[in-house]
């Protein structure tokens, strides 16, 4: 299965650089928090591709899946667990009570996944058609990359 992650460019703080940390190897995990499950909760497995895009530009890194962790109806200790075990691989560049306190701003979220990334690459850039995923979607999910890639 492949994916498309969007990613803001600045997530946690300004001047956050995720692209930039992926493709650096000091952020080697991908996490989403969530309200609802959606994708990518149970679409996202072990040997995937993800690809990635910064907002408004094009694709222009990739990496596969090594391992995927879920999270559900989050608790205070949980969200606790997952920043002190995870939190310098998710936000290698934002001090721990910063991160803290972002996660503590999302107090609806009840759900969070771990997308744990290996062989991360450049690759060559190129634009995505993301009709009938909705123009807020933020994670698409595909057979196959070809079928998302713009004319």
């Amino acid at each position: 299965m492949d994916h498309v992650a969007i990613l803001r460019k600045s997530n946690l703080k300004k001047g956050d650089d995720l692209l930039g940390d992926i493709l650096a190897g000091t952020k080697t995990i991908e996490s989403r928090w969530y309200v609802n499950r959606v994708a990518p909760w149970d679409r996202v497995a072990k040997g995937d591709t993800v690809y990635f895009k910064q907002s408004g530009c094009n694709v222009t890194a990739r990496a596969k899946v090594s391992k995927v962790l879920q999270f559900s109806d989050l608790t205070d200790t949980t969200i606790e667990y997952i920043l002190q075990t995870y939190g310098r691989k998710i936000a290698p560049h934002t001090p721990p009570e910063e991160f803290i306190a972002w996660v503590k701003r999302q107090k609806k979220k009840r759900y969070c996944i771990l997308i744990f990334l290996t062989d991360v690459e450049k690759v060559e850039p190129f634009s995505i058609d993301k009709s009938g995923y909705g123009s807020a979607c933020a994670w698409l999910v595909t057979e196959d990359i070809e079928e998302l890639k713009a004319c």
